[in-house]
């Protein structure tokens, strides 16, 4: 949320969804999703504390995802946050990328670490 407002300061418009569950949201009508995720919208960036599998379904070939490809590190959580490149300032960086089509960093679409 922190990112979209610093997104927004910027000139530069950002929607926040949640998707606690694709399972939910799959069972959705296409109306619903489309309203969600609209399909005209394929600049997308996913933030998953977690694996990025499954999420490219989501983000289309033109978005990317901050994930982690393996499992976390031990140390103060603000560190081990930082290190995995879940900031405000990294996920601001990461969207302006996807919206000029040059994620930095990223394999495939993806932040690893």
């Amino acid at each position: 949320m922190e990112a979209q407002t610093e997104l927004k300061k910027q000139g530069i418009r950002a929607r926040v969804v949640s998707m606690p569950s694709w399972e939910l949201f799959e069972q959705q009508d296409k109306t619903y999703q489309h309203q969600v995720l609209p399909p005209a919208v394929r600049k997308r960036l996913a933030v998953e504390v977690g694996s990025p599998i499954g999420w490219h379904k989501y983000v289309t070939d033109e978005g990317a995802t901050i994930s982690m490809n393996r499992f976390g590190l031990s140390g103060p959580g603000e560190e081990v946050m930082a290190y995995f490149g879940f900031t405000i300032e990294n996920v601001v960086k990461q969207a302006k990328a996807v919206l000029k089509g040059q994620p930095e960093g990223m394999e495939k679409k993806e932040v690893l670490s």
